[in-house]
């Protein structure tokens, strides 16, 4: 389980970029970097890190699901998934 400080970052950018993303888009447009430079790092959507859903885990995400590896194979293998099955030939 992730930290809930590093959760908590996550939807604290997540907030600033959605908050910034009109501002950003304009000063982009007119070629404004300095005064993209004073806005906030974090309102940055390229700061945005994927997490899992449950787990917070950062590596090993699958966008698909939203999830993370680990919790994927955990879930597929009790059938938490629909039309995810073991494989076996």
């Amino acid at each position: 389980m992730a930290k809930e400080s590093m959760v908590a970052r996550e939807v604290k950018r997540a907030k600033l970029a959605e908050k910034y993303s009109a501002k950003r888009a304009k000063l982009k447009a007119e070629g404004d970097y300095v005064g993209l430079s004073r806005l906030p790092r974090n309102s940055n959507p390229n700061r945005q890190h994927n997490r899992c859903k449950i787990t917070g885990r950062t590596r090993g995400y699958m966008r698909q699901f939203g999830i993370s590896r680990i919790t994927f194979r955990e879930m597929a293998s009790f059938g938490l998934i629909p039309g995810v099955k073991k494989a076996s030939w």
